[in-house]
């Protein structure tokens, strides 16, 4: 069970819209309350995704920009360790049945390994270019990892051999696994193909109006993939049997990351340009009740059900040091 957090620092501005009027939004009342700034230390330049280790109650963070992974005691509020000589680490995974964190580097394309305790290097796959976003699939037992001009390789985490390869017409950024399907960004090709996660055959693709579609999640109760537009900004839902548009909305700038609280029929979108946007998906549309307070350049995030936790990584800059600032969710 995780430790009670502490609070370290509470604020944040919100702006709730109802009936198309815009007020403002006190930091008690407000559906986010920051709860903790938790320092990265000399960390500089850009910051990519997250991921956590449930037992351990470890953060893994892609420092990109200063080549390290930083690794964060949840419980306690501190960093234990920093992974250092990697090469623009862009997605890390943390697969439980291995007790193995993968991390995955743009500029040479190599996937790293290291054990799940001590963090000692235990392997190396080299992927040719690229190496992005990593999921794991648990159903299947199975990683996955975006690569290159267009791939996805999927992995058996034991053997560490590679099980199949998706090709695909672009670079793939975010991308998410339900039951036997796989949904996947494709901003330069302005589309979202849909592969079959036995095959690795290409099943469908949903060609995009809108630029810049980046992030990506999965509403399940509604049965809709959720994508977040950048050019121009916007949250927009498809159903997942046809990718037929659902709803589309205006969102914050910059965005690259969003996820559904299921337990408050919510959506959180963290944007670059400063915010985090909160929706209600309790109808069918998503209605934008607050917009959150963060810093410029804090477009990565990471929502974790099982601590009903928000964290946002948070670039060195004028709002302070680099820092996992921890958001807790109300009521």
């Amino acid at each position: 069970m995780l430790c009670p957090f502490r609070t370290i620092a509470l604020g944040l501005a919100g702006l709730a819209l109802a009936g198309g009027t815009a007020s403002a939004q006190s930091a008690d009342k407000g559906p986010l309350q920051l709860e903790a700034k938790i320092l990265l230390g000399d960390v500089r330049g850009r910051i990519d995704h997250m991921a956590v280790d449930l037992k351990r109650q470890r953060l893994f963070v892609a420092e990109l920009g200063n080549d390290s992974v930083g690794v964060v005691d949840l419980a306690n509020h501190s960093v234990i360790r920093t992974i250092v000589g990697l090469n623009e680490p862009q997605g890390v995974g943390y697969e439980a049945s291995t007790d193995t964190l993968f991390v995955a580097n743009a500029q040479d394309g190599s996937v790293r390994l290291f054990e799940g305790n001590e963090y000692n290097a235990t392997g190396r796959i080299e992927l040719g270019s690229d190496a992005d976003n990593v999921r794991i699939d648990t159903a299947a037992g199975h990683v996955v990892i975006g690569y290159g001009a267009g791939g996805l390789a999927v992995f058996d985490p034991s053997t560490r051999s590679k099980l199949q390869n998706a090709p695909l017409e672009a670079h793939p950024e975010s991308f998410q696994i339900v039951e036997d399907r796989i949904f996947v960004n494709l901003p330069n090709a302005h589309a979202i193909a849909v592969v079959d996660s036995t095959s690795g055959k290409q099943i469908a693709n949903w060609p995009m109006d809108q630029g810049g579609n980046f992030a990506m999640t999965v509403d399940r109760a509604r049965s809709r993939i959720l994508v977040a537009f950048r050019s121009p900004p916007a949250l927009a839902a498809f159903a997942m049997t046809d990718g037929k548009s659902v709803a589309t909305t205006e969102t914050c700038g910059d965005v690259d990351d969003l996820f559904v609280d299921a337990k408050r029929n919510r959506v959180y979108v963290s944007c670059g340009a400063g915010f985090v946007d909160v929706f209600d998906a309790s109808a069918t549309s998503y209605r934008r009740i607050a917009r959150v307070s963060t810093a410029t350049g804090a477009r990565t995030s990471l929502f974790v059900p099982e601590i009903d936790r928000l964290l946002v990584a948070v670039r060195a800059g004028p709002a302070g040091p680099a820092a996992i600032w921890m958001f807790k969710p109300v009521p």
